[in-house]
């Protein structure tokens, strides 16, 4: 079982290891049993597909998953690699960034 996630679809967020260490992207999905994330531009792959009726056959290029461990928040205020923490805000919890403290939600 995966742990609690402190990444959300739509944040934005820089890939700290890997191949495509360096990247910069949105999160367009979120698999907190797999404790993964996929990013946009991040981690492509090639499928070859064969035709159906619906889609037409060929070579596809997609985004495949990376571990959420490979990925960092990005600080709202300087665009660096930050961690993301949790505070209460008027009776709702909210993820705010350490090194600034800025609120991300």
């Amino acid at each position: 079982m995966g742990m609690k996630m402190k990444i959300k679809k739509k944040d934005r967020v820089i890939v700290i290891a890997g191949k495509d260490k360096g990247k910069i992207g949105e999160v367009t999905a979120v698999m907190p049993k797999e404790n993964r994330v996929i990013v946009a531009g991040v981690n492509m792959v090639t499928r070859h597909a064969k035709a159906s009726q619906k889609d037409q056959g060929g070579i596809k290029h997609m985004e495949a998953s990376i571990h959420a461990s490979n990925v960092a928040h990005i600080d709202p205020k300087d665009n660096k690699p930050v961690r993301v923490g949790f505070k209460m805000v008027k009776d709702t919890k909210v993820r705010f960034a350490k090194r600034s403290g800025e609120v991300i939600d």
